[in-house]
């Protein structure tokens, strides 16, 4: 069955600036919609968070060999288009099914557990310390994402990984870059040179083994079962770009949502116990990865009401399906709502493996921030800000702020 497409819904610049009211404008329409995203790529956008699990869970939605289909529509070929992006990055986690995802996370659980992730505190406390020193120190004001946003979770997960923190500034660069939406040719170009870092630095780790996540990754071994080089390279880059990305857009959001609602700022000062809920309602609220990674369907697949074609990209707003009505005044940020239900970390088999690491690197910055600078306001107006040029990511450009008194 060869079911025809309507034509495609285009979004503008404000799907980027105004995100959360075209999600709502998509979602009260239709949970799932033919859409043109910013950039031109046609893309079936599942906004409605019941469709969204489901989306999520369907083998009929496929990852494998996504990002080849994906480079062959945006250059315009047919099968034998050459990708331009790079080859070791193409088969990552996130695109992949079974059973070759089932045996990739198998050997990367092994190495990256909750239970690997709790010791790192108190080194993340002193990072997040010595960050809030030197924001002391230059005050008054503050640009939190550059002083402190940015570079605590760079610094962790460099620490983390066993990546040179010197080398921050190119592979941030290169990240950015293939987040962003802009065109294949720049894409392609950074993932290239991500590759070959990443490669360079795991031979490196194998000749001269360290006490790092990613030397642990090219020793891991199951049954005699051993990454190959591509995918030590293209899980590297997950954990790599997925441990800063989401933290950085996940502080500097939940920093303006609670100076957009002072009540809950104050609830949250004067109980700081509830920071583990705030988290969770943080990543609800403010989603740090607005998009899902594509799937594509491998036959016409009946969603939402609608069918999507057989090999139709497929999308999931996160940040969406975390404002659908199945939460209680879906709109209000209430630090005191019950955890559990949202889906910023996504859902199924390609759940976040850096969930745990996100969630601590979350309560520890917030936490740190607020009892040193329990006075913090925005230094700019609210119309100066600006959301980040992504559709995969939502998050700021910049937050100016006053940092008000310190204490100790």
């Amino acid at each position: 069955m060869n079911t025809p497409a309507p034509a495609p819904l285009p979004l503008g610049e404000d799907f980027i600036q105004d995100a959360h009211t075209v999600a709502a404008r998509l979602r009260a329409a239709a949970p799932v919609r033919f859409v043109e995203l910013p950039g031109g790529f046609p893309v079936w956008l599942v906004t409605g968070h019941d469709e969204a699990r489901a989306a999520v869970t369907d083998p009929r939605l496929s990852s494998e060999g996504v990002y080849d289909r994906l480079e062959r529509l945006r250059l315009g070929g047919g099968e034998d288009t050459e990708s331009r992006f790079a080859p070791e990055l193409a088969k990552n986690l996130l695109n992949l099914d079974p059973p070759d995802h089932t045996r990739l996370r198998s050997l990367v659980t092994k190495v990256f557990t909750a239970g690997a992730v709790a010791p790192l505190r108190p080194r993340i406390e002193a990072i997040a310390d010595e960050l809030l020193d030197a924001m002391e120190k230059a005050g008054p004001e503050s640009e939190l994402l550059a002083d402190y946003a940015l570079p605590l979770p760079i610094r962790v997960i460099c620490e983390l990984l066993g990546v040179p923190f010197e080398d921050r500034d190119r592979f941030t660069a290169w990240t950015r870059t293939m987040v962003a939406a802009t065109g294949p040719e720049e894409i392609g170009a950074a993932s290239l040179r991500m590759a070959s870092y990443l490669g360079d630095l795991a031979e490196a780790k194998r000749r001269d083994p360290g006490d790092d996540l990613l030397t642990r990754l090219v020793h891991v071994s199951d049954g005699g079962d051993r990454l190959s080089r591509d995918e030590l390279i293209s899980t590297a880059v997950v954990l790599l770009t997925g441990g800063f990305e989401t933290t950085v857009n996940l502080i500097s959001s939940g920093v303006l949502a609670l100076l957009r609602h002072p009540g809950q700022l104050d609830l949250l000062k004067a109980r700081p116990e509830l920071m583990p809920q705030a988290v969770e309602e943080f990543l609800r609220y403010e989603t740090p990865n607005n998009l899902s990674s594509p799937r594509y369907a491998t036959e016409d697949v009946a969603l939402g009401g609608v069918t999507i074609p057989a090999g139709h990209f497929v999308m999931v707003s996160w940040l969406a399906a975390n404002r659908d009505e199945r939460f209680a005044e879906p709109d209000r940020l209430d630090i005191t709502r019950p955890a559990g239900g949202h889906l910023a970390f996504g859902h199924g088999i390609h759940h976040c493996v850096g969930a745990a690491l996100a969630r601590l690197e979350g309560e520890i910055a917030f936490a740190r921030l607020l009892a040193r600078f329990p006075g913090l306001e925005l230094a700019v107006g609210e119309t100066a800000l600006r959301w980040r040029h992504s559709t995969a990511m939502h998050g700021l450009e910049a937050l100016p702020l006053r940092l008000g008194p310190a204490t100790r």
